[in-house]
Order: structure tokens, then C-alpha cells, then sequence
């Protein structure tokens, strides 16, 4: 089949198919309180339409060639005036006339670690707590072949969902999901710094452009190391609106940020298939036992089944039959959501990635990366590396699947009043909770099996070696990746130690590490793999680049000092091909260990969550 044409930016929006606003019920009040632009009280429904604030004097950073590649978008559409307007918060009717105007910020809940937490929402009780500076402003569905959009199939529409009101004239409630059984893919965009909502909990609703570059280059590397998460689409930064937030001067090792700091605003567009949180889900779980209003279990029985369409589309093919209750949806989602998020951290901790601050507001419902704030990637190994001054052990490094498995904890305790009485439906989804922590724990020995080149998993070899790369301590990229070239001598691992920070003598560390290279290399050879095939495989999941700190510092730094976003763009061309060699001019420059300078260095080493 040919390659269709790239799409225009007008031609793009032609697939404008939005299905959240089409299911979903809007916030009552929100016409009483139009604009919707400050904190308020948001009691019932699933979402706030509100006008994204417009980015003043636009200027272009970067945009994803690969992503522009997948939604088969021209380049040129970049360069655009009518996409710099849409994407910078100028999505009003007057400019777009063949769109809907303004977008929409959602409403959730907030657990960390398992503990649901109130005292965060300004109100005490949960109904201010959403999207402060993140606005929805499209969703497009896309074919397969990129010509025409899905054909809606009434087949498996579920007729039995109870009506929430308020609801347009003549429309039955929740029925966009049946546009999701037809061929497609569909995308989300959203303007990270895209102005207040009635969620904005006091804050200006913008983002600055040190943390829009961060998200901008970390979303698209791990996107290209194969890792599940939200995209970037584009970048802009204003020439003319600053914001004032706390952060640290060059050089200070303080914990917290030393000074205020006058930034450029930007807005990052990033998308998703959704950005459903489990968040979302709890908010109305807790509405619904406690009854709220009468609406509430209504309410998290459509969210829950918009869910199931957006992010479960497979699963709600096979149980679209009249024979298939909501409590058969409940579980098998469940089911296959633990699977997602054991599959997830497996990958965080295969690429040396630590999300920082996984709370439940933060942990998508598709199982995917999401919301990249305190986040940071491993250099010098530390099992309780955390990059976020205020993430606490709970969400460092290695306990990430733990974080994970209370984060699964507290969505089936939201979904848990759908299941009404039926006791034998309760105990199956709490036995689907129970069994979590060994799948995790499988997929967790799979990928580490993967990364020592081996077919079968061994705790001895593992448990030893886990021991030795915090002992050196290794730097955690150029270790594995060192060791898929199946290095016999421990010397050709050494560029990789930060041997001046270690707690051992050298000649200590030598004889370690040379006993298990001899175990290691005598359990590949009793596998038989021929040594050529090892080393190609072990180098399809320890990747070569990845998005160091003092790397993005220096990007960042660039932009927003000099208005230069040469080494913006530079990242991201290496970051689009984190397991290649690529040239050595790239490897000197990108493939090497931290510099001893950067260590407890705030902003580099460590950093506050202001953004």
C-alpha cells in the first residue's frame, strides 16, 4: 500500500473526534461561573470546559519529528501561523471556525502511597483538586490509513447505562463509545501551561520553559527506548510574559531552591490516547461512597466505561455482549491494568528512570508515563535514588513497584461500588489486588534476565551483582551497556565506576567483580547462545543515551539565558536513537558519567517540584 500523504495542519483537524466530551457530563455550575479561570468548588461532573489563556508573542522551540511521523503530519504544519495559534492557546471559534471552541480541565482525587489525602484541596474536601495549568484543547481520530476517520459501529453500544443528568436535548448518555470499535487511533492534545482553570489551587496556570524543555525531551526519549508514555508534540516559548519561581542559583548545593527566578513562559502541547487518571477514578469513587450527590455512582459507572473504551478497547470488544455484566468489565480491566503498570515500572527501572512523585493523580488508567514534574534518570546507581526533595523513600528508584501496586490498591477501591453486593465479584477483585505484587515481581525478573543477557532469571547472579552496582558505585547507563559488549575483564567496565564514591578499596572491588564476571559468563555459556546474539539482544534494552540531568540543564539553560534552542533540537536528535552507536563526536559528548562537579548540585542532582 502507498504511504498516504502528510497531512496538512486544516487536514488534521478535520479528525477532530471528541469522544470525553461527547460521554462524558459537564460541570452543572459551569455556565454560572463562566469563565471558568479561578479556584472554585467543582461538585458534579466529569469536566469544566474552560478557554486555555493564550501564549503572548509566540516564539517556535522544537516540535517531534518522529511523533509528526506517527500522526502522519507534515513538518511544514510546524512552521504554521494557524497551528503556533491553536497550540498556544488560541482555539476560540473566531480564529478556528470549523472547531469547537476551548477545551477542557478535569477534576480528581488524590492518594499518595495509598493514603487518600484531602488536605491538598484547598477546600478540604476533594472538589478542588484537578488540572491547575493543563487543558484539553483536541481529540482526533485517526484511521489506519490515515484517509478517513473510523466508521462508528452501533454493534456493542451498552444501552443499560443510567442517564446522569444534565444531558444536551435528545442525547442518550455515553454515546460516543460506540465510535470506538472502528479502526483508528485516537489522540488526545493537551497545553501543559495552558492558563488557570477552577482547579489552578492559587497558581498562575503557566509552566516555564526549563520544565517544558524537561518534559519535552524526556517524553520523546522514552518514547524512542520503547517505554510507554504521553508525547510532546511542540514547543513555544513567550517573548514577552515572564513568571517568578523559586529555583537555584548556578553552583548552590542548597536542598532547597535559594532564590526567585524570573523565567519565560512556555506551553508544551503533550498527548495521549488518554490522560485518564487513576486520580479521576478515585474522585468519583469516594463521591459514590459517600453518597455525595445523587448522581455520584452514576457518574464513576460512565467514567469507569469511558475508560474501558478509550483505554481497553480490546476488552470492551469481547465483552460487548448483552451476557456481559459491569462487573465482568470491572475485573477484566483490573486485571489487565495490573498487567500495564507491572510492564510499566519494569520498563522505568530497565531504563534507569525514577517518575519521583507517583501519586495516583499521576498514574494514568492506560498504563503509560505520565506527567513528568520531579522526575529524574539514574546516573551513579543508588537503589533509593530519588531526584524529588520531597518524594521520600516510598518513591524512590526500587520501590517504584510498590508505589505502583498501592497506586492499583486505590483505583479497585474506586471501581469496588460498581460491583454493588455481589460478594463473589468483590473477593475476585481482591484477590486481583493480592496477586499483584507476584506478577510484578515476574515481570520485574524477566527484564533484569533481559539486561544480564540471559534467558532464564538467577536471584544468585542478580541479588550479587545488585550488591556490587551499589557498592562501586556503576554508573547505571554506561554499566549495562558496557556489559552488552560481554566483556571478560573488569577493566573494560571500569569507565563506568564512580570508584571515588564507593566504600571499598580497589583491589576489594576488583576481586568481586571479577568472580562475577566468571558466574555470569558461565551461565551464558551453559545456555548456548552464540555470544554475538547475546550481545545484540542485551543492546535492545540497555540503551546507550539517555536524558541525563546536567544534560537538559545545559539545554534549558541555553534557551532561557540566550534564547538559543540549538542544543534542544541536538538533544532530541540524540534521544530519538538512545540504542544506537551513533558517531563518536556524539558518544564524547553524551556517552560519559557524571562530572563530580554536578554531584548534590540543587537543580542537577536534586530539585524542588516547582515548575
Amino acid at each position: 500500500m502507498d504511504t498516504p500523504a502528510p497531512l496538512s495542519f486544516t487536514a488534521f483537524l478535520q479528525r477532530a473526534d471528541y469522544s470525553l466530551l461527547q460521554s462524558l457530563a459537564a460541570d452543572p455550575e459551569q455556565a454560572r461561573h463562566a469563565p471558568n479561570k479561578t479556584l472554585r468548588q467543582v461538585k458534579s461532573g466529569h469536566y469544566v470546559e474552560v478557554l486555555p489563556t493564550p501564549l503572548p508573542n509566540p516564539r517556535y522551540v522544537i516540535h517531534s519529528r518522529s511523533f509528526f511521523r506517527e500522526l502522519n503530519l507534515s513538518d511544514s504544519a510546524a512552521s504554521e501561523e494557524h497551528f503556533m495559534q491553536f497550540f498556544t492557546g488560541t482555539v476560540a471559534a473566531a480564529a478556528f471556525p470549523h472547531m469547537r471552541s476551548g477545551g477542557w480541565a478535569s477534576g480528581y482525587a488524590l492518594s499518595i502511597y495509598g493514603q487518600e489525602m484531602y488536605h491538598n484541596c484547598p477546600f478540604k474536601n476533594g472538589n478542588g483538586y484537578g488540572d491547575g495549568r493543563a487543558i484539553s484543547v483536541l481529540e482526533v481520530l485517526l484511521s489506519d490509513d490515515h484517509d478517513k476517520k473510523a466508521i462508528h459501529d452501533d454493534t456493542c453500544h451498552d444501552r443499560s447505562l443510567t442517564p446522569v443528568p444534565p444531558l444536551p436535548e435528545g442525547e442518550e448518555y455515553g454515546s460516543s463509545l460506540r465510535g470506538f470499535h472502528g479502526k483508528g487511533h485516537r489522540w488526545e492534545f493537551q497545553l501543559k501551561g495552558g492558563g488557570t482553570t477552577p482547579y489552578c489551587r492559587g497558581g498562575d496556570g503557566r509552566a516555564v520553559l526549563r520544565s517544558s524543555i524537561r518534559e519535552f525531551l524526556a517524553s520523546e526519549a522514552m518514547a524512542a527506548m520503547g517505554v510507554p508514555t504521553s508525547r510532546a508534540l511542540c514547543l513555544f516559548v513567550s517573548s514577552s510574559e515572564t513568571i517568578s519561581r523559586p529555583w537555584y542559583s548556578p553552583g548552590a548545593k542548597t536542598e532547597q531552591p535559594d532564590r526567585m527566578v524570573i523565567e519565560p513562559a512556555a506551553i508544551t502541547t503533550r498527548a495521549a490516547p488518554s490522560f485518564l487518571r487513576v486520580g479521576q477514578l478515585e474522585l468519583f469513587g469516594r463521591r459514590a461512597r459517600k453518597n455525595e450527590h445523587p448522581r455520584a455512582l452514576a457518574e464513576l459507572e460512565v467514567i469507569f466505561l469511558h475508560t474501558l473504551a478509550r483505554e481497553y478497547p480490546d476488552i470492551n470488544a469481547q465483552l460487548c455482549g448483552p451476557e456481559a455484566t459491569l462487573n465482568d468489565k470491572v475485573l477484566a480491566v483490573a486485571r489487565e491494568f495490573g498487567a500495564r503498570l507491572s510492564r510499566l515500572v519494569a520498563h522505568w527501572i530497565r531504563v534507569g528512570y525514577c517518575q519521583g512523585n507517583f501519586n495516583s493523580d499521576n498514574c494514568s488508567l492506560g498504563g503509560r508515563t505520565l506527567d513528568y514534574g520531579p522526575f529524574g534518570f539514574m546516573e551513579a546507581y543508588d537503589p533509593m535514588f530519588q531526584m524529588w526533595i520531597g518524594g521520600g523513600e516510598h518513591f524512590a528508584f526500587m520501590n517504584q513497584p510498590m508505589a505502583a501496586a498501592m497506586n492499583f490498591k486505590m483505583f479497585c477501591k474506586a471501581v469496588t461500588p460498581l460491583l454493588g453486593q455481589d460478594t463473589n465479584a468483590i473477593q475476585a477483585l481482591e484477590e486481583i489486588v493480592e496477586a499483584l505484587p507476584e506478577m510484578m515481581n515476574r515481570e520485574m525478573n524477566r527484564m533484569w534476565a533481559e539486561k544480564m543477557g540471559l534467558a532464564e532469571f538467577s536471584m544468585e547472579l542478580f541479588a550479587e551483582l545488585h550488591a556490587l552496582m551499589a557498592d562501586t558505585p556503576v554508573d547505571y547507563t554506561i554499566f549495562w551497556r558496557e556489559l552488552s559488549k560481554l566483556p571478560g575483564q573488569v577493566a573494560a567496565l571500569r569507565p563506568g565506576f564512580y570508584e571515588t564514591r564507593g566504600g571499598y578499596a580497589q583491589d576489594t572491588m576488583e576481586a568481586r567483580w571479577t568472580a562475577w564476571l566468571q558466574k555470569w559468563h558461565g551461565a551464558l555459556e551453559r545456555e548456548g547462545r552464540a555470544p554475538a546474539d547475546v550481545s545484540a539482544a542485551m543492546k535492545k534494552v540497555n540503551p546507550k543515551y539517555i536524558p541525563r540531568e546536567w544534560m537538559m540543564v545545559e539545554a534549558y539553560r541555553s534557551a532561557t539565558d540566550a534564547g538559543d534552542y540549538s542544543l534542544v533540537q541536538s538533544l532530541h536528535d540524540v534521544f530519538e536513537d538512545p540504542y544506537g552507536e551513533q558517531s563518536e563526536a556524539v558518544a564524547a559528548l553524551y556517552y560519559k558519567k557524571k562530572d563530580e562537579k554536578f554531584f548534590d548540585l540543587g537543580g542537577t542532582s536534586h530539585c524542588s517540584c516547582s515548575s
